[in-house]
């Protein structure tokens, strides 16, 4: 007996130290290869700069999430079940590739391969101007696609030839939006949603309390959408000489139903298979049927770039900087994660700009639908102190609603593209009550004990009396007073005005400038623009804020903070955004100002 147990301790510490030192080799290895990438991520954004052969074609692809602000750690898109990137360069990058390459020599053309985009609108409108601008340099644009999107087809329209594979097509049927209900789901559970809120347009808690749009929400959803498809149609009528009439009855009838239909209503030039594609851009770059095709991508591309189109070309570096500071995402306390805007950190990009001697004038570029009314407020005070010492620009991306807004109308000036979401000025606070769920359905009561009245006024376990409604509702208006307060004050209007245009009701670009939310239409380089002249400006740099983490920070907090999301990405495809949303939701915390809806474009 003695013998086994020798042998069989001996065998289990064999086991325990194979595996131990598998595990740390496994680390070392791992490690290892994370440092060598860093290494060589790091090199490259130091001392490489990608080379351009000359008669090359730019290839442009977009089949990635554009965000506004590229991104300089390595492994943000990384997917490490396949050690494959799927990075792709923000809008920053691509505006800024899309600027020098209409004056690059060596770039004769953009072949633009869209079959899918992950972009808001305004992001799309961006981007498309950035193409018309590279068309009227006297360059050409090719697009070729097996599907256009509705999305897809509006950046296409811009180029001088739209192909289509034989076999594809090209969706044109309008936009619509389907919002999903759950008042008669938290019935069958027993939960009350508690709700309290001003504003006949402020949304947000309209699935929890009713069946169906309310005529108030879908007022504005009409003009949401109808606004976004005339400027929309507008565009493309334009671009492909068809009138927006005919645009209309082709969608209206569902006319396009297959590639040679596209074809003969004018949507697309030419039904081509991919080696006539290659044929025809051998032809445009006149060489032989068996030359090589000399492609570069926009990734690629973006890292050839020295010149920015932010900043004028000069001999030396100037001193004289504009700082952009990126406010994206739901607005929270604390500090900024993921797609998160924490107050802390752009409260301290904004005071560390304003401090900044050499930064001589602020674009605040924000695409957020808003968030915390509490965290607004604190940002919102340092835009204030900011536009004391220096000019104050806001730059509008896809949406600046709500919360949004609000960190936005102390601004000097509003600049805004033509499909961006803003407005909903308004606020609402949400208390669910679980009580009827735990008693009924679940068999599990509670008792309670405290020290004075409304001690547990926030529990969700119980409903809330007519007098903590109130109490409740009290907080509600005081926080919409003071917000339509510091729009007036921003905008130039009286409260009165602000409230005529409140009632947390959301507004397209289009229809902002009409009322006063905004002052311009245009994308973030016409901001910057206006920060120049403004500030009085002759040369200067772009400077970016809030600044970056360390690369090693970034990838750490990658690894540990976002395998959850990207394992459940992964399994649950394109409906992770409804999960996502359920997630939101149970982090919000205090009363809200926030955007009533998600709204995407396909």
């Amino acid at each position: 007996m003695k013998q086994f147990f020798k042998f069989m301790f001996a065998s289990m510490l064999g086991t325990f130290i194979t595996i131990m030192l598998a595990s740390i080799i496994s680390m070392v290895i791992f490690f290892g290869m994370i440092g060598s990438l860093i290494s060589s991520v790091s090199e490259g954004q130091k001392d490489k700069i990608e080379k351009v052969e000359p008669n090359s074609i730019l290839h442009v692809k977009l089949n990635y999430e554009i965000k506004d602000r590229s991104s300089n750690n390595p492994f943000e898109n990384f997917d490490f079940s396949s050690f494959e990137s799927h990075e792709g360069p923000g809008l920053n990058k691509i505006i800024e590739s899309l600027e020098k390459a209409k004056t690059d020599d060596k770039i004769k053309g953009i072949y633009l391969d869209l079959t899918s985009i992950h972009g808001g609108m305004a992001t799309l409108e961006e981007i498309r101007l950035a193409l018309l601008d590279f068309k009227e340099a006297g360059k050409w644009i090719i697009s070729y696609s097996e599907i256009y999107t509705q999305g897809t087809y509006y950046l296409a329209s811009v180029a001088d030839k739209v192909y289509l594979n034989p076999a594809g097509i090209v969706e044109h049927r309008g936009l619509s939006s389907e919002l999903m209900f759950f008042k008669k789901a938290l019935e069958k559970l027993d939960v009350e949603m508690q709700i309290i809120r001003h504003g006949k347009f402020k949304s947000a808690v309209e699935p929890y309390m009713l069946e169906k749009m309310s005529a108030a929400n879908r007022e504005q959803y009409e003009l949401l959408l109808n606004t976004a498809w005339g400027s929309m149609t507008k565009a493309v009528a334009a671009s492909r000489n068809i009138s927006v009439e005919k645009l209309n009855e082709l969608a209206d009838n569902m006319t396009i139903q297959d590639a040679n239909i596209a074809k003969t209503e004018g949507l697309v030039d030419e039904v081509l298979f991919k080696d006539e594609l290659l044929a025809e851009l051998r032809t445009k770059l006149k060489i032989e049927a068996n030359d090589e095709i000399k492609t570069i991508s926009l990734k690629k591309y973006s890292k050839s770039a020295k010149t920015s189109p932010f900043k004028p070309k000069k001999e030396k570096e100037s001193k004289n900087q504009i700082a952009v500071i990126y406010a994206s995402g739901e607005i929270n306390s604390g500090k900024s994660k993921n797609n998160i805007m924490g107050s802390e950190t752009i409260s301290e990009a904004i005071r560390e700009a304003r401090l900044d001697e050499n930064v001589k004038a602020i674009v605040l570029r924000v695409n957020s639908p808003g968030g915390s009314a509490m965290a607004s407020d604190v940002m919102w005070r340092e835009v204030v102190l900011a536009k004391q010492a220096k000019p104050v620009i806001v730059s509008m991306g896809n949406v600046a609603a709500s919360g949004g807004y609000y960190i936005s109308c102390a601004a000097d000036k509003i600049v805004a593209d033509e499909k961006t979401i803003t407005g909903s000025i308004g606020v609402f606070g949400v208390i669910p009550n679980a009580q009827g769920l735990m008693n009924n359905k679940l068999g599990i009561t509670f008792d309670r004990v405290k020290t004075n009245k409304h001690s547990d006024l926030m529990s969700v376990f119980k409903p809330l009396t007519a007098e903590e409604r109130d109490i409740i509702q009290i907080g509600v208006e005081k926080i919409y007073d003071d917000f339509i307060t510091k729009v007036a004050d921003g905008r130039g209007m009286t409260k009165e005005e602000v409230d005529a245009i409140g009632q947390g009701r959301v507004w397209m670009g289009l229809d902002a400038i009409k009322i006063g939310l905004i002052d311009e239409i245009g994308g973030l380089e016409r901001a910057i623009e206006i920060a120049k002249t403004t500030a009085k400006l002759n040369d200067y740099n772009v400077v970016d804020y809030p600044k970056r983490k360390d690369p090693l920070e970034e990838i750490m907090e990658e690894l540990t903070s976002n395998i959850e999301a990207k394992i459940l990405t992964k399994t649950l495809g394109n409906e992770y955004k409804y999960y996502k949303k359920v997630q939101d939701i149970s982090h919000q915390s205090g009363i809200m100002a926030r955007m009533p809806f998600d709204i995407e474009l396909h």
